[in-house]
């Protein structure tokens, strides 16, 4: 992993997998040393993945229970710190040292942006999601680690909205966060992990596992991440007056142009993009406000 990740970031100097191993012994099962001696683990493993960022959670982030079904996205905790971190650069100049509210959008099963937000900054979250098999693991995720003071989960009952049915007028956010489904279908997503393990020189099949896992309700979203994204929009301007600044993961570049002449259309008086490199990989989150 190259250290390209924000300068606060733990991991951006790689992994010291001898020392993950001794807090967290399962990853041992998964280390080995290659060809070129170096110590390493497989990354198209999905048991490994989520055995690496388990004990990445528990060394670095005091998570001693991180346990959720094989079949849901693994998120890659660096990456997901990395937005923790730029976030927070965002809202340092509205934050002076009052406890800050997230509302994490489709919080999923493993809670991990409440997970990170709290142990990094002492954020306290709602998060929500419109699975309740999920809503239930991060709740079990949430009680093991006693974090029931800092962490409120909402069910969002109606897939056709984000942010209506789960927001009330009395809520105050500083700012929300979102990793929103990025394919159009389960092909597209089937398709994308065939290029992803191809480019690792991996064999694949018609229907490969993915290393991130994931099920229907984290990977894809009738219209894509493009109709998603322009839901969320058009309902954070009704909702302008109890989110400070409102936020989301964008996969694909060439959305950004489309996103701020709809944001400018809609009000918002500032808007930011941040672009974050993990390795050889350049993500970004869009921000936006409707205050002044």
């Amino acid at each position: 992993m190259a250290a390209r990740l924000h300068v606060k970031n733990k991991h951006k100097t790689g992994y010291n997998l001898k020392a993950l191993c001794e807090v967290y012994p399962q990853l041992n099962t998964f280390v080995f040393e290659n060809e070129h001696k170096n110590t390493t683990l497989n990354f198209a493993n999905p048991k490994a993945v989520k055995a690496l960022n388990t004990a990445l959670l528990y060394k670095y982030y005091n998570i001693k229970f991180w346990e959720f079904p094989d079949d849901n996205l693994c998120p890659p905790i660096p990456g997901r710190v990395d937005y923790v971190h730029y976030l927070n650069d965002i809202l340092r100049p509205k934050n002076n040292g009052d406890s800050v509210k997230v509302l994490d959008i489709g919080t999923g099963a493993t809670c991990i942006y409440p997970l990170l937000g709290n142990a990094v900054y002492k954020w306290q979250f709602v998060a929500t999601d419109i699975d309740k098999v999920s809503l239930q693991n991060a709740q079990l995720i949430i009680d093991k680690n006693n974090l029931n003071a800092h962490i409120e989960l909402r069910h969002q009952k109606n897939k056709l909205h984000i942010l209506k049915g789960v927001l009330n007028e009395t809520d105050s956010f500083l700012v929300s966060m979102c990793n929103p489904p990025f394919y159009t279908s389960e092909q597209e997503a089937i398709d994308a992990t065939k290029r992803k393990l191809k480019g690792l020189d991996i064999a694949v099949e018609n229907k490969p596992v993915r290393n991130f896992s994931g099920t229907h309700n984290e990977l894809w979203y009738k219209g894509g991440e493009k109709a998603f994204l322009h839901n969320y929009l058009y309902e954070s301007s009704l909702f302008k007056a109890q989110c400070v600044w409102f936020s989301s993961l964008v996969s694909k570049k060439d959305l950004i142009r489309g996103l701020k002449v709809s944001l400018k259309k809609l009000g918002a008086t500032s808007i930011k993009v941040i672009n974050m490199e993990t390795g050889n990989k350049t993500v970004r989150f869009i921000a936006w406000s409707f205050q002044e």
